[in-house]
């Protein structure tokens, strides 16, 4: 039943409500679809990219399982581990450049996919360390790492995926048809379908967007023979996660940028659970506050390692089901034991992967084109937020100049020793150290100063504007 406090407000279950088996089961099953794309695309993306194969659905089963995992510690909090809210845990796309850059090292030096998932897996359970011993000094981090910087990042993220999804839409890497007007047909109607649903008034409609852009995309896929079930009969029943299935490799040019995204990813967990206390209806300051971030944040760190460990990519928390939430008026954390078993159930077998890792490559790059390019505008919104002044604007033109520009040229270091362009040579790691460093020694003026504190009031104004609108 739910309790007076939550009676009070839009909330129609709180925190530590203990919904019925039916309730709870509803409530699940709308943040499952919420979050299943999200969870399961960048496995699907990487095993594409990398040519993992046969593998790809023990990893789409190892995504699914973990993400439970995560979700059940984020809510439950055992100890200091976990913020204690309805939190989703999920793969983090993030991560996919860094992920995709450390695979192509490995390939470069003639590694097969075993010894391509052993680097990837041991350089991301090292980093997860980053994250953890951070969410000691959250609140403290915020005043180094600054909105500037952060934005900049997210929007290096997003465009340097761009390329991934447009290959995708093509037909894939080294497809016969690349470029063919069926693929191109496939992507768009993907991507016509996605923001028709998009614009619904209807939140679920709109929260299932990107889902049901994919089904028909698939429906339509298989109608015209782009689809073979053929190799499901390859693919076992059961999907036992085996720790470092594929054992444990490190390569420091494959670590740094991983570490530099474990270290924003921090941060971008601290709005989300922010958000999500919000709606939850519990406080957005003071010690409790601090508290669940610091545990929020450990937990996907811990979350993170153990992915690395079950074979799977980094975790972070979900940001959408913040709006599954709203939608349901359900808080209560006892829900996430329901996500979690569903997850864990859909991860055990492996045939779900199989199915979706014949999605053909347009139908997924129509959908990711949208998601890549909204983390893009993610980015370039908390800057703008974070105010254009002379100072953030040159940290910003620099970083993403010297992110895009080595990406877009990559011979520019081709006189450097093979081991340092590793390093500097991936269009993130550059962008993100550049933003750093400028950030640190170029001094922030008085007028800059009252500049940017005068637009974020007006972004907030109109914010709660849009808010009052929406209501109304």
């Amino acid at each position: 039943m739910a309790n007076k406090d939550a009676a009070h407000s839009d909330l129609v279950f709180g925190l530590d409500d203990k919904p019925g088996f039916s309730v709870s089961t509803f409530a699940a099953l709308q943040h499952v679809l919420a979050s299943f794309i999200g969870i399961i695309t960048p496995t699907l993306i990487v095993g594409g990219v990398l040519g993992l194969g046969s593998e790809v659905p023990y990893l789409v089963s190892m995504a699914l399982i973990v993400s439970g995992i995560g979700t059940f510690i984020q809510a439950r909090r055992i100890g200091p581990i976990g913020s204690g809210l309805l939190c989703v845990q999920g793969t983090s796309f993030a991560f996919l450049s860094s992920i995709l850059a450390a695979g192509f090292i490995v390939k470069g030096n003639g590694g097969g996919p075993d010894e391509i998932l052993s680097t990837i897996f041991g350089v991301c359970f090292l980093a997860a360390f980053v994250e953890i011993f951070l969410s000691r000094f959250i609140d403290k981090l915020k005043r180094i790492i600054t909105p500037v910087v952060t934005g900049t990042i997210i929007t290096l993220i997003g465009l340097s995926l761009i390329k991934v999804s447009m290959t995708d839409i093509a037909g894939g890497f080294g497809a016969p048809d690349l470029g063919a007007p069926v693929n191109l047909a496939l992507a768009g109607l993907v991507l016509i379908t996605i923001v028709i649903f998009n614009r619904f008034q209807i939140h679920m409609l709109r929260l299932s967007a990107v889902i049901i852009g994919l089904s028909v995309g698939f429906v339509v896929a298989w109608s015209i023979g782009k689809v073979d079930f053929s190799s499901l009969s390859n693919v076992s029943l059961i999907a036992i996660p085996v720790p470092f299935k594929y054992g444990f490799s490190f390569d420091f040019a494959a670590f740094l940028p991983i570490a530099i995204i474990y270290l924003i990813t921090a941060l971008e967990t601290t709005g989300d659970l922010t958000a999500n206390s919000m709606v939850s209806k519990q406080p957005v300051k003071g010690p409790v506050y601090i508290n669940r971030i610091k545990g929020g944040v450990l937990a996907d760190g811990v979350n993170s390692a153990i992915a690395s460990t079950l074979n799977s990519l980094p975790m972070t928390t979900f940001s959408q089901n913040n709006g599954v939430i709203q939608l349901t008026g359900v808080a209560s954390r006892h829900v996430a034991i329901f996500i979690a078993g569903i997850l864990v159930l859909l991860g055990l077998f492996p045939v779900i992967g199989g199915v979706l890792q014949q999605m053909p490559k347009p139908v997924l790059g129509g959908a990711t084109l949208i998601m890549f390019g909204t983390v893009a505008m993610a980015g370039v919104k908390i800057i703008a937020e974070a105010g254009l002044n002379r100072r953030n604007m040159l940290i910003t033109a620099i970083s993403i100049g010297l992110g895009l520009g080595v990406a877009s040229v990559p011979e520019v270091l081709s006189a450097m020793p093979k081991e340092l362009k590793n390093i500097i040579g991936s269009p993130l790691t550059i962008g993100a150290l550049s933003a750093i460093i400028l950030n640190f020694i170029l001094p922030l003026k008085a007028d800059e100063a009252s500049n940017s504190q005068t637009e974020s009031n007006s972004q907030a104004e109109n914010n709660n504007l849009t808010a009052e609108d929406k209501t109304a």
